[in-house]
């Protein structure tokens, strides 16, 4: 059952006329006489009595009456809700990063996107790089963020955020006194690096010609854990500065730049490539382009001596 044929019919039941109902819906009689015959056919009985200058309702076109009313109301109702969603999203979507991610370079991004549109129910997931990318690609979450350079033939990949890293040590450390230091002087003392992870390898790629020298102190899951060992004074990393500007802005840790070289750790919002947008999700993606790439989000200022 047509629903344009319901409307048109409801339409002359209220009129009581095919010319009436033809001006009102800015259709020719023909064309509204069309509508209501192929409904008589499918209904297998006539609904109107047609008379000379007005029509009239057969019992059976005042039953279909009733229903065609609601009809059209589910109708109207249901596309004044699209038209409210698509103005002011609301459902539910899942994002997918990393535990230092979502501590330290998404917060501000969702506080951002939650105070634009507070219907939207966020399901934020910490796991691993490969994990995420597997989630992505089942489209068990919407989206996920992940280390650059990343390439997948079936995900989109949008960068969103760079940030430089920096030598993290104890405030009494001998580097923490430096205004910089280069990654010569860094591998003179214990090294504790991240278990896994794209971060890992970068590292691995920056200081293979010190490989003889370089003594990695431990191997840690989590940039908190790392954090945390550094400030006992088991040795030096390297770290973004978002993950460790609090501690060297309460003096707990210092944060010292890189001299000579610049190493960068860039991340990339991924989604799959068939996924359809929906207006949620299209105001989330709209959210972290204002923010992260139109030049709202400002990477922290170069840490110097405290």
């Amino acid at each position: 059952m047509d629903l344009e044929q319901i409307a048109t019919f409801v339409e002359v039941a209220h009129s009581g006329s095919f010319s009436r109902a033809a001006q009102r819906l800015f259709r020719t009689q023909p064309a509204i006489s069309t509508q209501v015959r192929l409904l008589e056919k499918e209904c297998g009985q006539p609904l109107f009595v047609r008379h000379a200058r007005r029509v009239e309702l057969t019992p059976g076109g005042r039953i279909l009456l009733r229903y065609g009313e609601r009809l059209r109301e589910l109708r109207t109702a249901a596309l004044a809700e699209l038209e409210t969603m698509r103005q002011r999203p609301r459902g539910k979507l899942a994002i997918a990063a990393n535990e230092a991610t979502v501590l330290y370079i998404l917060p501000v991004m969702i506080l951002q996107f939650k105070r634009d549109y507070p219907d939207v129910r966020l399901d934020i997931v910490r796991n691993f790089s490969r994990k995420i990318i597997e989630k992505v690609l089942e489209n068990t979450v919407d989206f996920g963020v992940v280390t650059l350079p990343f390439k997948h033939p079936h995900l989109h990949v949008l960068p969103i955020h760079r940030d430089e890293m920096a030598v993290l040590a104890p405030p009494n450390h001998p580097l923490a006194g430096r205004p910089a230091a280069n990654l010569e002087e860094v591998v003179k003392y214990p090294l504790l690096y991240p278990k896994t992870g794209q971060t890992r390898h970068q590292l691995d790629r920056h200081l293979r010609r010190f490989q003889d020298r370089v003594k990695i102190s431990m191997e840690l899951a989590s940039v908190e854990t790392i954090k945390k060992f550094v400030a006992t004074g088991m040795g030096v990393t390297l770290i973004s500065r978002a993950f460790a500007q609090a501690e060297h802005a309460a003096g707990t840790l210092r944060l010292i730049p890189l001299e000579g070289e610049r190493i960068y750790r860039e991340l990339g919002l991924i989604y799959h490539r068939q996924k359809y947008i929906c207006p949620v999700a299209e105001a989330f993606l709209a959210t972290v382009r204002w923010h992260f790439i139109d030049g709202v989000n400002h990477s922290p200022a170069e840490p110097g001596p405290a």
